[in-house]
């Protein structure tokens, strides 16, 4: 383990760019504090700079983005982290399934590439199973992150959506920063590529972002929804919620509403719709 073998930005173009790949602009910088602060900043400079299917790539980023304002940082060539613009075709109603999808893109390719039993902490985290347990975490431990972002461009033009993912791939325990994080290399991945991952990851993204668009944004009826479900180790577990204007829920997480909301029944069967917050797995039901 350790640090990794650079990207090499002129074949992960070769292999991902149209028309011989799915994406209409591929860049990989060396250091950045954010793709994601990149990459908002230049689309509300100019719109067209970044179109629809794009990714920038970073081999090491100083200031990552997560929830609620936090920052990480992972050593150089250790992480997979890049973002991917999205320029929706569907209702703004409908952007709150965008994380989730990205997340269901992200697990899928994790099992497929790494073949680690990936699942999704709703909303945004990454997770596989662990021998031990971690209070507010259970047995598992946190591989990767994800943070959606919608971006407000100007004359009125329909905003975009920025969609950050950063990855553990090759930390060893002394390099992550608590105790709940872990990287693929740590699960016992079968591959610890980088480049293999990436192109993994892309594939499964556009794959999921093309069944949500055919079905005009509706994670239901494109089948999404229920495969989200199927992948998220929060439903069926007993959780305390840490709302973001303060106050928390606890209780039951039932279900994903029809806008990706979390339903969450406390003691008292009354159902509470959570649209954001830090989610504690407490136990699991049963």
């Amino acid at each position: 383990m350790g640090a990794m073998i650079p990207l090499r930005a002129d074949e992960l173009r070769d292999l991902l760019l149209a028309p011989a790949g799915p994406l209409a602009r591929v860049e990989v910088v060396g250091v950045t504090a954010s793709t994601s602060s990149d990459l908002a900043a230049e689309l509300r400079a100019d719109p067209q700079s970044w179109p629809d299917a794009s990714v920038l790539v970073a081999e090491h980023q100083s200031g990552g983005r997560g929830r609620a304002g936090r920052t990480w940082e992972t050593p150089p060539g250790t992480s997979l982290t890049c973002s991917f613009v999205v320029h929706p075709p569907v209702p703004p109603e409908r952007f709150g399934w965008i994380g989730l999808l990205a997340g269901l893109g992200a697990v899928n390719a994790l099992r497929a590439t790494a073949g680690v039993p990936a699942t999704l902490k709703w909303p945004n985290d990454l997770l596989v199973p662990a021998e031990t347990e971690v209070e507010g975490w259970g047995a598992v431990r946190k591989v990767g992150g994800i943070l959606a972002e919608v971006v407000t461009l100007p004359d009125g033009q329909p905003p975009a959506v920025v969609v950050g993912i950063g990855i553990n791939v090759s930390q060893t325990a002394d390099e992550l920063p608590v105790s709940s994080a872990t990287s693929l290399a740590l699960a016992g991945a079968q591959h610890v590529d980088r480049e293999g991952m990436l192109v993994a990851l892309v594939s499964a993204q556009v794959e999921v972002a093309q069944r949500w668009r055919e079905s005009g944004g509706d994670a239901r009826a494109s089948g999404l929804a229920d495969e989200i479900e199927a992948v998220c180790s929060t439903l069926g577990s007993h959780v305390r919620v840490e709302l973001p204007g303060g106050g928390s829920v606890s209780g039951l997480a039932a279900r994903l509403d029809d806008d990706g909301a979390l339903v969450v029944v406390d003691d008292a069967g009354v159902s509470h719709r959570v649209l954001a917050g830090d989610v504690r797995h407490v136990r699991t039901a049963g």
